[in-house]
C-alpha cells in the first residue's frame, strides 16, 4: 500500500488514495467490528474488490492505463476516468452493462473457453470476477516470493533447505477463499509474470502447476527482494519463460562428460591414497560442471580473466578439471617423500593455488584462470579474490568488469558463519572496491563439519547473508545437473547484465566425513543412512540420459575407461618425479619481474631536490579556480608552503614527497582504510572538499605530472578483516605497485589479525608469493586509553623469522673489535626475512621506507607504527638533504650529540624505538646528562640490526646498555630485542679478547610494568606510569 499511496500522491490523485486506503482496512475492519461492537461504514465499501492484497495489481493497471487505456478493461478505464474527473471515494466504481454488446475483443487465448466466468466479453463483470482475479495476481506473487520455500531442493528427501517444513500460507489455495472447482476457470494473467508465453490466459489449474514446475522444483529461485523492477522482471523471464531450460543432445553429452571426471577424480584419489585426507567432492561432484558452465558462459560474454576463491573441499579437482593442471603434478603432492626443489616451507595439497592460460574449447577463446591459495580459515580468501579481481580490472583498464571476473566458492556453514563474508558483501557496490559482480557457489553440504544446520545458522537458509546487497539466490538440487547447469548460464549472464553479485545455493551433501578419515555416523547417523543409499549424480544422470537415447551404456564406460586411463598414465609418470617445485602453485608470477633486477642490490631512495620542490609545492598549493576550500586547510597549506622554503619536511608532507615521486616514475600507488583521505588525525588532506558543493574534490597527488602513474586514495568502509584482505588481494596482482592500508588506530589491526597470520606474514614461506603490501598502523601511548595506544608491535615482532640466537654471517675478521661487515649484510637480511617491521622517528626516514619498497629488487610486507603527536612534533622534522640523491633509508639513527666527544664517559647507552625517543631526550637535556647518557634509536625493529648495534655498543665501551620503550614489558619491542642485544654481546666478547667479560653483560629493561591491558585508561595513571620510568631512564648507573 506504501507504494500506491506515493504513487498517487505524486500523481495529484490523493482523493483516489483515500478511497483505497478506507477499503483496504474492510476485511479487517468487519472482522473487528464483529469482536468489539465497532463498524467501520465508508463510501468505499461500495468497491469490495478493493482489499489490502490488491494494491500492486491496481497499481500495474493503473501505469498501463495512464499509457493507453485501451491496454485495460473497459471498467477499469470507467474507473480510473471517474477517478480523475474528481469522483468522492466509493463513488467511482460503477458495474457494467454485460460485455457482449460491446465492440471491445477479448484477449487472446490458446486454451478453450472454461464453464466459469472469465474477463471476456461473454460475461458481465461481477465483484467476485474482480476479486478473484486480484487473488490470482496475489497467488502468482506468492509463487515468485514464496515458492523456493517448498521446492524439492533436497538431494536427500530428508530436510528442507530453509530449515522449516511448514507450507507458506500464501501457497494454500483455500487461504484466496478458492476451491478445487476453481482450478478450471480461466484467469486473465497479469504484465508480472511470463508463465502464459503467448497465451494472455490461463485455467488456474494450470498456472498453479508452471508455477509449482518454476519455483517449487529442483530450482528455488529466491529474488523477489530486489528493490529494481527491471532486475526482477529479467529474472522472471528467464524462468518463466515456457521451454526456456531444454538442453540439446550434446549439451547433454557436454554435462556427462563433466560429471564423469569429476567424480572419476575423487574416486582415483580415493583408491590409490585411501587413508590420505584430500576433502574430495564426494556429493557435490557436480560443482565441477556448474564451474565450468560459469566460465564457459563468461567467456562468451567476453571475459578474459576468472580469479577464484575457494576453500579446501573440492581444490584438487578445480585444479584438475577446471583450471587442468598436470594430474601428475598433483598426484606428486600425495608423497611426502618429494621435497621442494625451490624455497619455502609449502603447504598440505588442498590449499594450494594455481594460474594459467589455456584455450577454452567451448568458445575457442584464450582465458587465464587463477585459483589463489588460501588457509584453513574459512571464507579469509575472499576480500583476497575481490581484491586481486579488481586490480586486474584496474590495470586492464576494466572499468565495467566485462574482461575480468571473480569466482568464489563456499560451504554453507561457513557462508553463514563467518562474518568475513558480510563484510565482502559490502565492498561491492563501493566505488574503490567494487568488482562489478562476482558469481558465488555454496556447496551446500547442509552440515558444518560435525554441527547440524539447525544448529548453526539463526536464517532460513545458509545464504540470507547476500541479501542485503539485492543478490539474486538461485536455490538448486545438486542432484539435478541440467537444473545447476540452468542456473549457472543464468548466474553468469545475470553477472554481464546487472554487474552485481549473485548466488548458487547447491543444496547437495558429503559422502564421507568432514574429511576421508572422519567418521560421520558418530554425529548424523540418519542423514548417512541415507547418504548410503543414494545413487551417486553420475549414476543418476547416466541412467536418465541412457534413458532418453542421449549416450549408449557403451559410449558411457568407454568415456569413464578413457579418464581412468589418463589418470593411470599421470599416475605412472607421479613416480618418476625427484622433486617438486612449489613456484608451480603460485596464483600471482610477477612475468620477468625478477629477471631485470639485481638481487644483491641494495638501492638508494633520495631523488634530486628540484623534484622534492615541485612535488612539495604543488601540495602546499589551493586548487586552482573558484574552488572554495576550508579556512583551516589554507592555514595548513599555508604552513606547508613555509616548510617547503625552510627546505624540511613533516610526517605528511614526506609521506606525500614519497607517493608524489613514485608517481613521477609510473609506479601506481594505492592507500585505503578508514578516513585515509583526511587522515585519523587530521594531517593528510589528499581529497580537499569544495564547501559550496557536494560531491566536489580536488586530489593534487594526481596532477603532478603530465603521463605520471594513477594515484587512488580512498576511504574504506568501517571494516578492517575485509579491507586488508582486499589490499593484500590487490597488491598480489602488480609488483610496481605501492599498496598501503591504514588503521584508524593500530590498536584495530587485530581485528585483521587472520589476514596478517595467515597470509601476509607467512605468504611467501607457505606458497612462495612476495608480496608489498604496507600496513601504516598509529600507535603510542599518549593517555587515550587501553584502545587507542597500542597496534601490538610484539606480535608482529614475535611472527619475524629471524633467529634471535644468530648473528648474520659477515666478512673475514680482521681480528680487532672494530671489523665490518659485508656490505651484502643489510640487503642479505632484507632478503631472509618475512617481512619489515619499523617504529619511525623522522619524516626522512617514512619516505625512504616507502620509497624502498619498490627500489628493492624483491617484495616484502612492510608493517610501520606510524606516529600520532609526532605528526606535528616541531622536532619530527626532516631537512631536504636527508632526501635528496645519494641518502637512504637508516635502520638505526645513532646518538649524535655531545656523547660522541667524549664517548669513554658515556655512562649509560639507551636504545629505544619510536615516539619515546623524543621523551628521553627532552628529558635528559632537563637534567643536563647529554655528555654521558646516549639514546640511540632503532628505526626498523625487524630485521634486527645487528651490524649497527654492534658498533653503537662498541663506540660507549664503559656505558650500561639499557633498553627503553614505553610499552609494558610484556608487550612492545622488549621480548623481541633483549634476545638479540645478549646475541650482539656474545659476538662481541667471541670476536676480540678485550671483550671476554660481555659474554655476560646484561641489558637493562625501562619501561611500563606487565599489564594485562594495552594501557591505563586513567589520565593520572598514565602519567605517573610515564614519569616513573623516565625518571628510572635518566640515572646513570
Amino acid at each position: 500500500m506504501f507504494r500506491l499511496k506515493t504513487l498517487w500522491v505524486v500523481g495529484t490523485r490523493p482523493h483516489l488514495w483515500e478511497g483505497y486506503k478506507y477499503a483496504a482496512c474492510r476485511s479487517c475492519s468487519s472482522k473487528a467490528g464483529s469482536q468489539s461492537g465497532r463498524n467501520y461504514t465508508t463510501q468505499a465499501a461500495a468497491e469490495p474488490f478493493l482489499s489490502g492484497t490488491s494494491s500492486i495489481y491496481v497499481e500495474e493497471m493503473y501505469k498501463s492505463w495512464e499509457k493507453d487505456p485501451n491496454t485495460v478493461h473497459k471498467s477499469w478505464d470507467i474507473y480510473f476516468r471517474q477517478v480523475s474527473q474528481g469522483a468522492a471515494p466509493g463513488t467511482a466504481y460503477v458495474r457494467p452493462p454485460s460485455l457482449a454488446a460491446t465492440s471491445m475483443s477479448a484477449p487472446s487465448m490458446t486454451q478453450p473457453a472454461m464453464t466459469s466466468t472469465q474477463l471476456t466479453r461473454k460475461e458481465p463483470i461481477t465483484d467476485k470476477i474482480i476479486e478473484d482475479h486480484l487473488s490470482v495476481q496475489t497467488i502468482i506473487r506468492s509463487y515468485q516470493t514464496r515458492g523456493h520455500n517448498i521446492g524439492a531442493l533436497d538431494p536427500l528427501g530428508i530436510s528442507d533447505a530453509d530449515l522449516d517444513s511448514a507450507i507458506p500460507a500464501e501457497l494454500v489455495l483455500q487461504n484466496y477463499h478458492m476451491e478445487e472447482e476453481d482450478l478450471q476457470r480461466v484467469f486473465q494473467l497479469p504484465d508480472t509474470t511470463y508463465i502464459g508465453g503467448d497465451s494472455h490466459s490461463l485455467p488456474l489449474g494450470e498456472i498453479i502447476t508452471r508455477l509449482k514446475n518454476i519455483y517449487c522444483n529442483h530450482i528455488g529461485v529466491e529474488f523477489m527482494f530486489i528493490n529494481n523492477r527491471e532486475q526482477t522482471d529479467w529474472i522472471k523471464r528467464k524462468f518463466e519463460t515456457p521451454g526456456v531450460m531444454k538442453f540439446d543432445k550434446e549439451e547433454k553429452r557436454l554435462i556427462l562428460a563433466r560429471l564423469i571426471r569429476s567424480q572419476r577424480f575423487e574416486e582415483f584419489l580415493a583408491r590409490k591414497w585411501s587413508s590420505e585426507k584430500r576433502f574430495g567432492l564426494e556429493g557435490g561432484e557436480v560443482m565441477i560442471p556448474s564451474m565450468k558452465c560459469i566460465i564457459d558462459s563468461s567467456s562468451t560474454l567476453g571475459v578474459e580473466s576468472f580469479i577464484i576463491g575457494m576453500p579446501h573441499r573440492g581444490r584438487l579437482n578445480v585444479l584438475a578439471n577446471v583450471c587442468r593442471k598436470p594430474l601428475e603434478k598433483i598426484f606428486c603432492q600425495f608423497d611426502s617423500k618429494l621435497e621442494a626443489a625451490d624455497e619455502g616451507s609449502g603447504d598440505v595439497k588442498y590449499h594450494l593455488g594455481m594460474s594459467v592460460e589455456r584455450l577454452n574449447r567451448v568458445t575457442n577463446k584464450q582465458i587465464k584462470i587463477a585459483v589463489v591459495a588460501n588457509p584453513s580459515h574459512l571464507e579469509a580468501v575472499d576480500p583476497v579474490v575481490q581484491g586481486k579481481c579488481r586490480a586486474e580490472q584496474f590495470y586492464r583498464g576494466d572499468t565495467e568488469g566485462k574482461k575480468v571476473m571473480s569466482l568464489l566458492l563456499h560451504g554453507d556453514a561457513a557462508f553463514s558463519g563467518q562474518g568475513v563474508v558480510y563484510e565482502t558483501f559490502h565492498l561491492s557496490d563501493l566505488p574503490a572496491y567494487t568488482t562489478h559482480g562476482t558469481v558465488h557457489i555454496v556447496v551446500n553440504n547442509q552440515i558444518g563439519f560435525t554441527t547440524d544446520p539447525r544448529s548453526s545458522r539463526s536464517s532460513p537458509y545458509c545464504t540470507d547473508v547476500a541479501r542485503v546487497v539485492n543478490a539474486p539466490i538461485f536455490h538448486v538440487n545438486a542432484d539435478d545437473p541440467e537444473a545447476v547447469m540452468y542456473v549457472s548460464k543464468v548466474a553468469a549472464e545475470w553477472r554481464a547484465t546487472w554487474g552485481k553479485d549473485v548466488v548458487i545455493d547447491l543444496v547437495s551433501y558429503r559422502r564421507n566425513g568432514h574429511n576421508e578419515i572422519d567418521e560421520p555416523m558418530f554425529t548424523q547417523p540418519l542423514m548417512y543412512k541415507q547418504i548410503a543409499k543414494t545413487p551417486t549424480v553420475l549414476a543418476q544422470y547416466a541412467e536418465k540420459l541412457m534413458n532418453e537415447g542421449i549416450v549408449t551404456q557403451q559410449e558411457y564406460e568407454e568415456e569413464v575407461s578413457k579418464y581412468d586411463q589418463i589418470c593411470e598414465e599421470a599416475f605412472n609418470l607421479a613416480k618418476k618425479e625427484k622433486a617438486v617445485s612449489n613456484a608451480e602453485w603460485l596464483d600471482s608470477p610477477w612475468d620477468g619481474f625478477f629477471d631485470s633486477r639485481q638481487a644483491m642490490e641494495l638501492p638508494k631512495t633520495g631523488i634530486k631536490e628540484e623534484v622534492l620542490r615541485h612535488i612539495s609545492e604543488v601540495f602546499s598549493t589551493p586548487p586552482p579556480g573558484d574552488f572554495v576550500i576550508h579556512g583551516g586547510l589554507k592555514r595548513i597549506l599555508k604552513g606547508r608552503m613555509q616548510m617547503v622554503n625552510e627546505r624540511v619536511a613533516d610526517w605528511a608532507l614526506a609521506e606525500a614527497l614519497a607517493f608524489g615521486s613514485l608517481l613521477k616514475e609510473g609506479v601506481h600507488v594505492r592507500l585505503s582504510g578508514q578516513d585515509v583521505e583526511r587522515g585519523t588525525f587530521s594531517h593528510r588532506h589528499h581529497v580537499l572538499h569544495h564547501q559550496q558543493q557536494d560531491g566536489v574534490t580536488h586530489n593534487c597527488l594526481n596532477h603532478l605530472y603530465k603521463g605520471q602513474a594513477p594515484y587512488t586514495v580512498e576511504n574504506s568502509s568501517l571494516s578492517e578483516y575485509g579491507v586488508l584482505g582486499f589490499e593484500l588481494g590487490y597488491s598480489l596482482t602488480n609488483p610496481n605497485a605501492l599498496v598501503l592500508w591504514e588503521a584508524q588506530f593500530g590498536d584495530f589491526a587485530n581485528t585483521t589479525q587472520c589476514i596478517i597470520d595467515q597470509f601476509i606474514s607467512s605468504g611467501q614461506a607457505k606458497w612462495v608469493r612476495q608480496n608489498g603490501i604496507v600496513l601504516l598502523l598509529p600507535h603510542g601511548y599518549e593517555g587515550m586509553g587501553p584502545e587507542h595506544s597500542s597496534a601490538r608491535l610484539e606480535r608482529f615482532l614475535q611472527m619475524s623469522n629471524d633467529d634471535a640466537d644468530h648473528f648474520p654471517f659477515y666478512a673475514a675478521l680482521s681480528g680487532s673489535y672494530n671489523e665490518k661487515e659485508s656490505d651484502d649484510f643489510e640487503i642479505q637480511q632484507l632478503h631472509e626475512i618475512n617481512w619489515f617491521v619499523c617504529n619511525l622517528t623522522t619524516p626522512a626516514n617514512i619516505f625512504h621506507a616507502l620509497r624502498r619498497q619498490i627500489a628493492l629488487p624483491f617484495r616484502k610486507p612492510l608493517v610501520i607504527m606510524t606516529p600520532k603527536s609526532l605528526l606535528r612534533h616541531p622536532l619530527a622534522r626532516s631537512s631536504f638533504d636527508e632526501m635528496v640523491e645519494g641518502t637512504a633509508f637508516k635502520r638505526m639513527i645513532p646518538e649524535d650529540g655531545v656523547c660522541t666527544n667524549d664517548p669513554n664517559n658515556v655512562k649509560k647507552l639507551i636504545f629505544t624505538t619510536g615516539k619515546v625517543y623524543y621523551d628521553l631526550i627532552k628529558e635528559r637535556e632537563k637534567i643536563d646528562r647529554d655528555g654521558t647518557i646516549a639514546i640511540s634509536r632503532i628505526e626498523q625493529i625487524s630485521p634486527f640490526p645487528f651490524d649497527l648495534v654492534k658498533e653503537e655498543m662498541l663506540k660507549y665501551p664503559n656505558a650500561k646498555v639499557a633498553w627503553v620503550q614505553e610499552e609494558h614489558k610484556n608487550m612492545g619491542a622488549w621480548t623481541y630485542v633483549e634476545p638479540r642485544v645478549r646475541t650482539v654481546f656474545k659476538k662481541i666478547s667471541e670476536t676480540n679478547n678485550e671483550y671476554e667479560n660481555w659474554l655476560h653483560k646484561k641489558c637493562e629493561y625501562i619501561g611500563r610494568n606487565p599489564e594485562a591491558s594495552a594501557a591505563a585508561g586513567n589520565k593520572q595513571r598514565h602519567q605517573f606510569e610515564f614519569s616513573q620510568f623516565m625518571s628510572h631512564a635518566m640515572k646513570e648507573i
